[in-house]
């Protein structure tokens, strides 16, 4: 169950630089809103459908679609979904999952749809009316995204899919998939294009769940001769791959975000069960080696979190200056590497500090222990954004 709790320790980083007047005043809005609501998480897949549902009524989905299709500003904005993730994942990791998977779900339909597909879909999903999914991993196609087996062929008709996909979030609850598929099996990463597809559907199957360890919808999709329309296809014949790619550099800060919210919940908790667990007759928050503890967490944090700022920051100060998109690219992947790996240790030591309370199932370090486990995998695994900036600094070097 997912109640009412008191606010986050600080609201104070929504006041740096990085960030403008609306932006303190979407935070605080935000903040009331959340503390408000009380979701019965027990079944993952109805409290997702909760979720959006209320993001959606309470107007927080606007902010993943543009203004011209029902959004709350004229394009997506990094530093809004920064913050909307902080304080969501604070609360609720799945409300967090929830409102990502919205604007991860439409946002190639957001950089690459047509006027009617635009319009078909995304003001739906700015009112919490359809849920969308990216459909783009596969069982040995994760980070290697050109070896996807799954394929679409052309015919009469628009196009046949066939294949599958997995660990697919909102699986099984979504109304539409955006599936990569490749049109172009010679082609490797220049050979994928992306489909829409609407469900239900004939010839896919959406119902293999998947049961992970923090619960959320995930699903494996099969297609079985798939007979989709030509309008179906989202952005350029083989231009599958870039526009995937652009989809998770938009949201690769939030997931940053959503990290660093979860670490400011632990050293929350960790510091209220400090002050308040006796030991040898006094309170755990009076030795040193708490004390310690608590300020090696806040400073992980804090280190994370300017990272985080200073991505969406650039992203939005970037725009489509393809000149300055590799340099983004670059911090993104700092901003995720070091908000998910340093928010692992922050939610270890508090769970470490609570002892044996914090091995209990429905403890919330318990749960956090769980929730933040993904994040150092998906949109990206910690590897792959070690990779990308040490890639990065050695073609600086050369320049």
């Amino acid at each position: 169950m997912n109640t009412a709790v008191s606010k986050p320790l600080a609201l104070s980083q929504w006041k740096l630089p990085f960030f403008d007047a609306h932006h303190h005043e979407m935070a605080d809005q935000l903040q009331q809103w959340v503390s408000e609501q009380s979701v019965n998480e027990v079944d993952d897949r109805v409290a997702c459908r909760d979720w959006v549902a209320r993001l959606g009524q309470g107007g927080w989905l606007r902010y993943c679609v543009p203004q011209s299709n029902g959004g709350a500003l004229q394009h997506l904005d990094s530093r809004s979904l920064v913050i909307l993730r902080e304080i969501l994942s604070w609360h609720s990791p799945l409300a967090d999952f929830s409102f990502a998977m919205q604007g991860l779900g439409s946002g190639a339909i957001t950089l690459a749809g047509t006027a009617d597909q635009q319009s078909r879909y995304l003001p739906a999903v700015a009112k919490g009316e359809k849920i969308a999914a990216f459909a783009l991993s596969e069982e040995d196609a994760g980070s290697d995204v050109a070896g996807m087996k799954t394929n679409a062929t052309s015919n009469a008709k628009g196009f046949i899919l066939n294949g599958g996909k997995t660990w697919i979030s909102n699986g099984g609850i979504a109304d539409f998939y955006v599936v990569f598929a490749k049109t172009d099996a010679s082609a490797g990463a220049r050979g994928i294009s992306a489909l829409i597809v609407d469900a239900p559907t004939t010839d896919m199957d959406d119902s293999q769940h998947l049961t992970v360890m923090s619960p959320h919808p995930m699903s494996r999709l099969l297609f079985n001769n798939c007979q989709l329309p030509s309008s179906a296809l989202l952005g350029d014949l083989h231009g599958g791959f870039k526009l995937a790619m652009r989809t998770l550099d938009i949201f690769r800060a939030s997931v940053a975000a959503a990290a660093i919210g979860m670490a400011r919940r632990a050293l929350h908790e960790a510091c209220t069960y400090a002050q308040n667990r006796q030991m040898f007759g006094q309170a755990l928050a009076d030795f040193q080696m708490t004390q310690a503890k608590l300020g090696e967490m806040a400073s992980l944090i804090d280190a994370s979190a300017l990272l985080t700022y200073r991505a969406a920051w650039m992203r939005d100060s970037t725009g489509t200056d393809s000149a300055k998109a590799g340099a983004y690219t670059q911090v993104a992947a700092m901003a995720k590497l070091s908000a998910t790996e340093n928010a692992q240790r922050v939610i270890d030591m508090a769970l470490q500090m609570h002892g044996g309370q914090g091995v209990l199932v429905g403890n919330k370090i318990e749960a956090l222990y769980r929730d933040i486990r993904a994040l150092r995998i998906y949109e990206g695994a910690s590897e792959v954004q070690q990779l990308i900036v040490g890639k990065s600094v050695l073609k600086g070097m050369s320049t």
